[in-house]
């Protein structure tokens, strides 16, 4: 009896090829390959699920009416991660109830590598305290510096992806992300010094 071989999976390429030509199914393929990706970047920006769910709808359509528009000089994902983060731009600019805040735990900004075991190295209390006081610190930091703290530290993305996201050279992300961590922990030392300490040291 022989073994059925594994049917290859199609490319971005290749999917976004059979939508042009009129593919629903590829589209849905598309979907499905990157919604959690998307859904968790539109998640460190509101707490709200409703409204999380709403801006995913809302950049797959996007997505699928602007397709034709890609040109495939850049990996499809990092231009739909482009399309996320200037649809929940513009969903907070027009309502102005919040600016956008970054939701995700945090105590790790500094050079974008993470410590496995400092997880575990503090008191439960202590590490709920540092996500809140990371919350409430990256709520004060211009729109661009929390863009790319996300994408950096939490997406890890690279500087040539986030170079794309953003659509600025690679030199813009590089003096962009240095402010960012050094507005942050600016902003940490006058909110909460007594916690400097317990948050790692911002490197460029």
């Amino acid at each position: 009896m022989y073994a059925l071989k594994p049917v290859p999976e199609q490319s971005d390429a290749e999917l976004i090829e059979a939508v042009l030509a009129g593919g629903g199914l590829a589209f849905e393929t598309l979907v499905e390959r990157y919604q959690d990706r998307i859904f968790r970047l539109l998640s460190r920006f509101t707490r709200d699920r409703g409204e999380v769910e709403d801006l995913g709808q809302e950049v797959f359509v996007k997505v699928f009416r602007k397709l034709h528009t890609f040109q495939q000089d850049s990996a499809f994902y990092t231009w739909v991660y482009r399309i996320a983060v200037n649809t929940a731009k513009d969903h907070f600019s027009r309502h102005s109830r919040r600016r956008l805040v970054l939701v995700e735990d945090a105590v790790e900004l500094d050079s974008g590598q993470r410590d496995p075991d400092y997880a575990g190295s503090a008191e439960p209390l202590l590490e709920e305290e540092l996500r809140e006081v990371t919350r409430q610190v990256l709520e004060t930091l211009p729109d661009k510096y929390r863009e790319i703290l996300v994408l950096r530290e939490y997406e890890d993305l690279s500087y040539t992806e986030m170079s794309q996201v953003l659509e600025c050279s690679m030199g813009t992300v590089e003096s962009r992300l240095f402010r960012a961590r050094q507005r942050f922990k600016e902003a940490l030392g006058r909110m909460h010094p007594e916690l400097v300490p317990q948050v790692r040291e911002v490197r460029p």
